[in-house]
Parts: C-alpha cells; structure tokens; sequence
C-alpha cells in the first residue's frame, strides 16, 4: 500500500509546567478559538542502532490515540530550515497501523539511502497528554491548531539515570492558514512563558546530549542549523574548496532525497539522480587539483559505476515515449499496429531489463558504500594541505578550461566525415558541453550571473545535441527492429519511421549549429 504523503508546518516552543495557554483568539488572523480537545498518545519512535536517522532529523514512529494513529515517516526539513528559528516544514508520510513490529514497505522504500542495509528498531517510547486548540479564521477556515503537551519519555536502549524524562512543550502547526500567522500567536505565546524550542523534535530530547544517540541526535539537528552557512561560505572571497563542498552537498542531498522515488519508479526520478551523479562527477573532474587523488578517483569511478546503471532505464524510457508519439502520429495505415507492437515489446524489454539491475544495484554493499564516500567527501573533503586558492580564481580557470575543452571537441566534430564519425564527435561535444554547463553552475557561487549565462549557454548546446543522440539512437534501433522482426506489412512503417530519424538528425545539427553561432563570444577565451 502507498504511504500518504503532507507537508507539516510547524513551530515548537518550551513551557513551564505552570503556564497558562493564553487567549489564541486575541492573535491577529484569529477569529475564534474551538474547544479544545485531550488525547492520550502513545508513540514508539524507530531508528538503527547509530541512530542513523535521528543524526539526518528524520523521525520514524508507531502511534496509537488520537485522529491521525498509524506510522509516521517525517523526512529532513528544506535547505534553509534551521531548528528553533523558523518555521519547520517537513515531508510527513503516513501508513496504518498495522503489526506493532514491522515498518511498513511504503515508508521503508524511502529510508533505504539513509539506512544502508541496517534494520530500524524501537529506541524511545512517548506517552503524551495532548490537549489541541483548534484556530479558525474570519471565514471559518480552520486555520492552525495549538497542541499542549504533556511527554513522558523513555529510552528503550542505552539506560542509565535519565533514561525516563518529563516535560511540556507547545506546538503550533499549520491546518489551512499561511505561514504569516506564526508572528501573531508567537506574541501571545511568548508573553504567556513559551521560549523557542531547544530541540528540533521530541525524539531529539528524549535522547538526551549525554548519551551517544543523543549526540549524533544532536549533530543532526547542529547540521540542519547550518545548512544556510555553506552559501554564507561561498561569497566571493571563498576558497575554491569551499565553493565546490557547496555544489556537491547539493547534489549529494539531491541523490539521498530521490532514492525513494527511484525505487518507487516516480517520474523524472531517475533522470533527477542520474543528473545528480554527473554534476559531482564534472566538478571533481575540473577542481581534481585541490583534492588528493586517490579519494577522488575512487568516489568518480563509482559514480560512474552508479550513472551507468541509471543511464539505461532512463534512456529506453525516452526512446520508447518517442517512438510512442511518433508512431501515435502515423496515418492509419496497415502494419502501424504491428510495428507498434514489436516496438513495444522490444523497448519495454530493454526498460524492464535495466530497471531491474538499477533496483538491484541499490540493494547492495557497494551502493551504500558509495553513499557514505559521498557523506565523507561533503563534510570532510580530503583537500590537499597546500590547497588555499581563492574560489573566484579556481573556478574561472575551471570554467575556462572547460570552454577550451568543448571548444577542441567541437572543432573536431566539424572536421569529421559525415555519417557515424560526425555522430560519435557531436556526441563528444554534447557531454563536453554538459560539463562546462556543470561546472559554470559552480561558479555562479562565486561568479553570478556571467557563470550563470554560461551555463545556460552550454545546456542550450548540451539539449540540442540530446535530441540529436536520440534520433541516432532511436535509428540503430528500429534498423535492428527492421531486420529482426521485419514483415512485408511493416516495410513501409519502419521506413517512414527512419526517414523521421534521419530529419530530426538533420534538424538537430542545424539547431546545435545555431546555439554555437548564439553563444560563440560568450564562450571565448577568458570566459569569466
């Protein structure tokens, strides 16, 4: 069964037991106050025996009382999330009850990047006496609920003397109103006793900072509080190690958050990772000098490793929508739903094939190695001792070197005969472009919008040639389809078909052609 899936918006605040919950209805944007209403929670919380998951501020529980009992999956909250600050938005995920020990598929799939082959267990159990103000607004618009709670906490595994805590906490969470309300009940709340949360989740107190789950609890939450400082790092008096630590902790956050929708086969997820994996793969390959090499040869093969295996599903899905929509615009005619079919049955092959060794490969040691290669090179970058450059200057001569780079594979390409040398040069360009793009985006960290129009510029060369590739790609294919399951009946389908092939190839040329024309000055030498 698929896990239903919301966006909570929430702010915690601490409270001493004698506080009095203040007049809500007073807040502007508060029309009326409902009756409140008690519920008795009980909440089991899971995690590895490294409380992998409390360190990434993701929280898996089992709750039983109140309106929304079942599993709960809370994801890490968005890049400028920082605990006790702003307003905590998170990716909750729900699934029934079910069996007391067993986390349900649906919210495991999305937790297979972070736990790497480990089995999540009970490691703290809440009692909560939550007592909820419903907040409506001028239209009766339930607009915010206020939940007091009264926690009791205690430690399944690890002990020791503060293993069973209490305390009371209030928590304001948005139902249909907008985040400008936080402001106004704040006011009364704060003059009512509350004080900004000191922890980012009840787990993260229940586990305490003097126990080692408390600790890498706590490094969670100290990450999520800085995860607005590595742009802060980037200005543009940054050292070059700094700019491109940014650039890949993107992309590193990309590949873990798209796991789940890679598994469960969402749109776009494949391409989304496969993208991921190739931007840290172009950035190493340019800024290689600042790093020791052993580290970085061996995290680039295996991202290679894992884009090749994201390659193939990605690239029979596009070929079989493509050659799905231009068979659908065929006239009707005799053998259109034949050739359809081996079509179908052979692109689907291929795409079902691949998916299967993708699924697989994520199951294993070597992917979940390559994870925590990836964890390491972002928070502890094996630089080189004497790697001090200034960020601007790095990243210029990075972005530089690549203009050169697919400025020879384009001038290669244009020296090539015509027919399959001129494919594989232009297909040479293509990546080279799709490097330079990757690694301008990098510098627009340091460089703004000069990186920022190069990079457009090489993505508008990188497209065209994608659909160049395509079209070669989709030709060979229905060749072989022609030879292999040709019939009199689908002679002259496979043949219009290839004629199409041959058109897009001619019209992508004359495309890519035109954006080299368009952005010839901008990637002179001396790019930025």
């Amino acid at each position: 069964m698929e896990a239903s899936r919301g966006l909570e918006i929430e702010k915690k605040y601490d409270v001493d037991a004698g506080a009095v919950v203040p007049a809500l209805e007073q807040a502007a944007g508060v029309a009326r106050a409902g009756a409140p209403h008690t519920d008795l929670l009980e909440a089991v919380y899971f995690d590895t025996p490294n409380h992998a998951l409390a360190a990434r501020r993701i929280t898996l529980r089992r709750r039983t009382g109140g309106k929304d009992a079942g599993w709960h999956l809370k994801l890490p909250p968005g890049g400028d999330q920082a605990a006790g600050e702003g307003p905590q938005q998170r990716t909750e995920l729900h699934a029934p009850l079910g069996r007391p020990d067993a986390v349900p598929d649906a919210l495991l799939t999305h937790l297979q990047a972070y736990l790497r082959g480990a089995v999540p267990l009970p490691v703290v159990r809440l009692d909560t006496r939550r007592t909820t103000y419903p907040l409506y607004g001028d239209d009766g618009v339930h607009v915010a609920d206020l939940a007091d709670d009264h926690v009791t906490a205690e430690r399944l595994a690890g002990g020791g003397s503060a293993a069973r805590q209490e305390w009371r906490e209030w928590e304001l969470e948005l139902v249909h109103g907008k985040p400008d309300l936080f402001g106004p009940v704040e006011e009364l709340l704060t003059a009512a006793g509350a004080r900004p949360a000191g922890h980012a989740s009840k787990l993260a107190r229940a586990l305490g900072p003097s126990t080692k789950a408390g600790k890498r609890a706590a490094a969670g939450d100290a990450a999520a509080d800085a995860q607005g400082a590595p742009a802060l790092l980037a200005g543009k008096r940054a050292p070059a190690a700094a700019v491109v630590t940014v650039y890949v902790a993107q992309q590193v956050d990309a590949i873990l958050a798209g796991d789940g929708a890679v598994r469960l086969e969402e749109p776009e997820a494949v391409h989304n990772m496969r993208s991921a994996t190739r931007r840290i793969r172009s950035v190493l390959a340019s800024y290689a000098k600042l790093y020791r090499a052993g580290p970085v040869r061996r995290l680039r093969s295996e991202l290679k490793w894992l884009g090749q295996l994201l390659g193939q599903p990605r690239d029979a899905e596009v070929l079989r929508a493509q050659l799905r929509e231009q068979l659908g615009g065929l006239q009707s005619a005799d053998g259109v739903e034949a050739a359809t079919a081996k079509v179908e049955q052979r692109t689907g092959a291929d795409y079902d094939a691949a998916y299967r060794l993708l699924l697989e490969a994520l199951g294993t040691e070597r992917y979940f190695q390559l994870l925590d290669m990836l964890e390491d090179f972002r928070d502890n970058p094996p630089v080189r001792a004497n790697s001090v450059a200034p960020g601007r200057r790095a990243a210029a001569k990075a972005v530089d070197k690549a203009a050169k780079r697919l400025q020879r594979s384009r001038k290669a390409a244009k020296r090539a005969r015509r027919g399959r040398e001129q494919e594989l040069a232009l297909h040479r360009v293509r990546k080279d472009a799709k490097r330079l793009r990757h690694v301008a985006e990098s510098a627009a960290l340091v460089h703004g919008k000069r990186a920022g129009k190069v990079a457009k510029a090489a993505h508008r060369q990188q497209k065209v040639l994608g659909q160049h590739q395509d079209a070669v790609v989709a030709r060979d294919l229905l060749a072989a389809i022609a030879v292999e399951f040709g019939e009199p009946a689908t002679a002259g389908i496979y043949a219009e078909l290839l004629s199409l092939q041959q058109e897009r190839i001619g019209a992508a040329q004359a495309g890519y052609r035109k954006a080299w024309k368009k952005s010839r000055d901008l990637l002179s030498h001396g790019v930025l």
